[in-house]
C-alpha cells in the first residue's frame, strides 16, 4: 500500500481524499482487530484507564494538555490529559491484575509531525512477574504480526527499508553511540551513574560534533541520540536498543550488576521508533526522588512542573515485579501500510 496523495489540499472529510484515505483505514482496522485478538490469545485482560488525570505524568520533556474538573458545588480542580495510562496500569497490577493491555488515546501537547500527532493511540500492556524479555518478545510478535496482516514483506519510510520478519539486532545504548557517534557514553557518567555534562560536550568535540551552548547531559544525550543514533537503527531489520542510562529511564529499574544503567528498551524500525519498554521500578522512594528531579529539569527549562500522583506512588509499594512497554499504534500502522505521515491513518486528525 501507498500513501493516498489525490486532493491533498482538501480536508479530510472530503468524499475524494477519503476515498484516497480508506484502504488504509481498513488496513488500520484489520491490524486492531489482529492486536485484540492477539491480546485475548496470550490471555490478557484490555482495560479502559481515564484519560483524565491528576498528574498527566513527570517526565521533563513530555508536555500534557491542562483543563479543569469542576465540581457539583462549582469548585475548580486542575486537572491533565494523560500522555500514557501507565499510572493507572500500575495501579491495577497492585490491585493483583498480573496481565493487562489498553488500547486506546493518549494526549502530548508541542508534538505535531509526519510521526507526531497531539491525540493519538497507544498499546500498553504489562506481565506482572516477567523479565522484561518477554515486553521485548511481545513487542517483535506484533511488529511481525502488523506486516502479516497487510501482507507486506518490506516497512519503507523515507528512503529507508526494513523486513520486520528478519531476527532483530540487538544493540546496547553505549554500543550505539560507540558506532554511530564516536562517544563512550559510559566515560561520561561516574560508578553511580551519574552524569557529566562537561565529559559528554567534551566528547562530542572530540567526536567532531557541534556542540551547543547548553551542556546539560541529558539535552546533549538525546540531540546525539536522534541526530547520529537514531537514523541508523532499524535499517534492513528491527533494532532493539537496550540498557539505557539510569538517568535516562525514569520508570525503569537499575540493571542488575551496573547502577549506571536500566532496563529500558526502544524499538526502531527504518529509523522510526515504534516501542519504549522497561522492567518496571517498584521503589517508591527512588521513584519520588526521579520526579522530583525530572519536575525540577522541567521548571528550568519550560518554567512549569506538573503534580506528582502520591496514589500511584503509594500504589507501587504494593505492586509486583512487572515488566511493561509501550507501543506507538499509529506509527506501527505507518509502517505496515507504507504511509508517510501519521495523520493519513488516523480517522480523523485533530483540527490545526
Amino acid at each position: 500500500m501507498t500513501q493516498p496523495s489525490a486532493m491533498a489540499a482538501s480536508p479530510w472529510w472530503h468524499p475524494q481524499r477519503h476515498a484516497d484515505r480508506r484502504p488504509l483505514l481498513l488496513a488500520r482496522s484489520r491490524i486492531d482487530a489482529a492486536v485484540r485478538h492477539w491480546l485475548a490469545e496470550g490471555d490478557f485482560l484490555v482495560v479502559d484507564p481515564p484519560g483524565l488525570q491528576r498528574s498527566p505524568g513527570n517526565e521533563a520533556h513530555l508536555h500534557a494538555f491542562a483543563t479543569e474538573m469542576i465540581g457539583n458545588d462549582g469548585t475548580g480542580q486542575a486537572m491533565y490529559l494523560h500522555t500514557s495510562p501507565e499510572f493507572t496500569m500500575k495501579k491495577l497490577l497492585a490491585a493483583g491484575e498480573t496481565r493487562i493491555a489498553s488500547l486506546q488515546h493518549v494526549w502530548r501537547n508541542r508534538e505535531r509531525s509526519a510521526l507526531h500527532h497531539p491525540e493519538f493511540t497507544m498499546l500498553e500492556w504489562y506481565r506482572a512477574g516477567a523479565p522484561y524479555e518477554a515486553v521485548i518478545k511481545d513487542s517483535l510478535a506484533l511488529i511481525r504480526l502488523a506486516a502479516r496482516t497487510t501482507g507486506i514483506s518490506r516497512f519503507r519510510f523515507r528512503e529507508r527499508d526494513c523486513d520486520p520478519h528478519a531476527e532483530a539486532e540487538r544493540l546496547s545504548v553505549g554500543e550505539a553511540f560507540r558506532r554511530h557517534a564516536g562517544i563512550d557514553l559510559l566515560a561520561t557518567m561516574d560508578e553511580a551513574g551519574v552524569p557529566d555534562g562537561a565529559a559528554l560536550a567534551g566528547q562530542m568535540e572530540r567526536a567532531g560534533l557541534d556542540v551547543p551552548e547548553d551542556r546539560d547531559w541529558s539535552y546533549l544525550f538525546t540531540r546525539v541520540l536522534v541526530e547520529k543514533v537514531e537514523p541508523q537503527l532499524g535499517n534492513g531489520r528491527v533494532t532493539v536498543l537496550d540498557r539505557y542510562p539510569s538517568c535516562e529511564a525514569a520508570l525503569a529499574r537499575p540493571l542488575p550488576g551496573d547502577p549506571r544503567l536500566a532496563e529500558r528498551f526502544e524499538i526502531y524500525a527504518c529509523g522510526v521508533e515504534l516501542a519504549n519498554g522497561f522492567g518496571e521500578l517498584t521503589d517508591a522512594g527512588e521513584q519520588r526522588r526521579r520526579f522530583v528531579a525530572e519536575m525540577d529539569e522541567k521548571a528550568r527549562l519550560y518554567g512549569e512542573r506538573y503534580p506528582i500522583d502520591e496514589d500511584f506512588l503509594a500504589a507501587l509499594r504494593l505492586m509486583p515485579e512487572a515488566s511493561g512497554v509501550a507501543l506507538g499504534f499509529d506509527r506501527l500502522v505507518m509502517l505496515a501500510t507504507g504511509a508517510q505521515r501519521i495523520e493519513a491513518v488516523l480517522w480523523a486528525p485533530v483540527a490545526e
